[in-house]
């Protein structure tokens, strides 16, 4: 995967891992409501807490966002959230659109859940440095 410069943009925020640990620890059918009603929610609040508040619209907007670009793969929970998440930091933090195009054409070239999950590995390492 190609290398991307790096952002203000603090990936591996404890809030957002913390969401994530959770959702691992009770993982639920992709299928279930419950669980898209949770990634939502979580979003939303975690927007909050990053000091830029999103209505539900918004919230809905990111998680759909993150279903299209995942949709060619068969993602677990863990994964859709993380890249849920990603696309909020990008959003809140105002990237550039072209780190926004850039993630998206790489989360869009991966062929399994296991390189969308390297691929965000590598945005947290990138960025700690």
């Amino acid at each position: 995967m190609a290398a991307r410069k790096t952002s203000a943009m603090p990936l591996a925020t404890t809030k957002w891992y913390r969401i994530c640990i959770t959702i691992m620890s009770n993982p639920r059918n992709l299928e279930d409501s419950d669980f898209h009603s949770s990634i939502q929610e979580n979003l939303k609040e975690l927007s909050a807490q990053l000091g830029t508040p999103l209505d539900e619209a918004s919230v809905k907007q990111i998680y759909q966002n993150a279903c299209d670009l995942l949709s060619h793969v068969s993602p677990s929970p863990l994964t859709l959230a993380r890249v849920a998440g990603t696309l909020l930091v990008y959003r809140v933090k105002e990237t550039e659109p072209q780190e926004i195009e850039w993630f998206n054409t790489q989360i869009k070239q991966c062929v399994d859940e296991e390189e969308v999950e390297e691929l965000i590995e590598s945005l947290s390492r990138i960025d700690s440095l």
